[in-house]
């Protein structure tokens, strides 16, 4: 693996994490970000299970996530005027460790900037796969050639979208949306509120505002956040509660990301000598998984490639072949049901689970089982120093 050149597109949390591994091998990383900085703040990730936090002791993070971990809030489910009708656990939210995303972004950055080139403001526009090697263009920088090309870069990957084609015939729309806004001091507990097809959630540390809603697939500027608004706002118009105060309040927010919650389906993770990523390749559907299948995908395709020494065509079948029944809870989960029923019978069935210690427990075992369910190898990966790489193996 030394000298072998690798891009990176995406800089959130994949995309660094196999930076870290990449350059321990003697690879050439670069990671090129359409962003012109690193997002700070923003909702928060969390990790579950033994696998999860093995992962992390292995890159030497654990600790560091844990002296920043919000931790685990209870959320009060509410009624239009307030009352409490159920309790949405911080431990099912939280997982075993719960980061805010900018706040892991961060670590990671800090990790693998030393070694790692980073390259914001700027995005991949073709990929042209040769046999000695990826001809890269970009919307910036010179032309460059790499060894590997890996997209890292989220559901709406443009990495995807130029090797393996458009965009709709691998992203599935699930009939939500979600949008998380910086609404300023909201003054509230963690509390959460429901109608038909719509939620609104306020306080604890998962999001500042996170909104939830039905709807048919829109056409919209992802970029375009004056756009965002208008779209949130008419979703929630009329509605009970503290929906009309939050709503003028989203008029002024210092920031609104809305998305889709969608399914990224592919027949392969890899084509060539480029290979996909985290959401990228088995976009999550808000169901809390991504952040652990992403840390998780990143420790397999690099030790896979240590594995074959280089061999990229052996590296990601073998990358492929562990990761897709690990990541089949991101063909199977989807959050937006369950987040914003369509009826009124929904939500209180939803809300009676959560009342249930019987049922809860069980729902916590079933997520448990998902993020637990593979056989991670004791990858020789150089250079580790944690408790995890000195004993051997993963705790199951």
């Amino acid at each position: 693996m030394k000298n072998t050149t690798v891009l990176i597109s995406g800089a959130g949390i994949a995309g660094p994490a196999l930076a870290h591994w990449l350059h321990r091998l003697g690879c050439t990383v670069t990671v090129v970000e359409k962003a012109s900085a690193l997002r700070p703040g923003g909702q928060a990730v969390d990790f579950k299970g033994p696998v999860h936090r093995g992962v992390l002791d292995r890159m030497g993070l654990l600790d560091d996530v844990r002296a920043r971990r919000t931790g685990g809030v209870d959320q009060i489910i509410v009624d239009g005027h307030g009352r409490r009708l159920a309790v949405l656990p911080g431990e099912f939210t939280g997982g075993d460790l719960e980061i805010r995303r900018g706040d892991l972004a961060m670590l990671l950055h800090e990790r693998t900037a030393h070694a790692c080139g980073y390259v914001f403001g700027d995005s991949v526009t073709s990929l042209t796969d040769t046999a000695g090697g990826v001809h890269v263009t970009f919307e910036r920088a010179a032309p460059r050639t790499f060894d590997l090309v890996v997209g890292a870069d989220g559901i709406h990957s443009a990495v995807r979208r130029l090797a393996f084609g458009p965009e709709e015939d691998h992203v599935r729309f699930l009939g939500h949306y979600y949008a998380i806004a910086e609404l300023g001091e909201l003054g509230e507990d963690p509390v959460m509120y429901n109608e038909p097809g719509r939620m609104a959630a306020v306080g604890g540390p998962k999001a500042p505002a996170f909104f939830v809603f039905a709807s048919d697939e829109l056409a919209y500027d992802r970029d375009d956040t004056a756009r965002q608004g208008e779209i949130l706002r008419s979703a929630f118009r009329g509605g009970g509660w503290r929906l009309p105060e939050l709503m003028d309040a989203v008029t002024g927010a210092a920031s609104i990301h809305l998305d889709s919650i969608s399914r990224v389906e592919m027949d392969g993770y890899a084509k060539g000598r480029v290979v996909l990523l985290g959401d990228a390749g088995y976009g999550n559907t808000l169901g809390g998984f991504g952040t652990g299948l992403a840390v998780v995908g990143a420790y397999v395709l690099a030790g896979e490639l240590q594995a074959a020494d280089g061999d990229h065509r052996t590296a990601f079948r073998r990358y492929e072949e562990r990761m897709r029944g690990y990541a089949a809870i991101a063909r199977k989960a989807n959050a937006g049901p369950f987040l914003a029923p369509r009826s009124r019978t929904r939500i209180r069935m939803r809300n009676a689970m959560f009342n249930s210690r019987l049922l809860f427990r069980l729902l916590l075992k079933v997520t448990d089982w998902f993020a637990t369910d593979i056989d991670l190898p004791d990858y020789p990966l150089p250079g580790l120093d944690s408790p995890a790489a000195r004993s051997g193996g993963f705790e199951r």
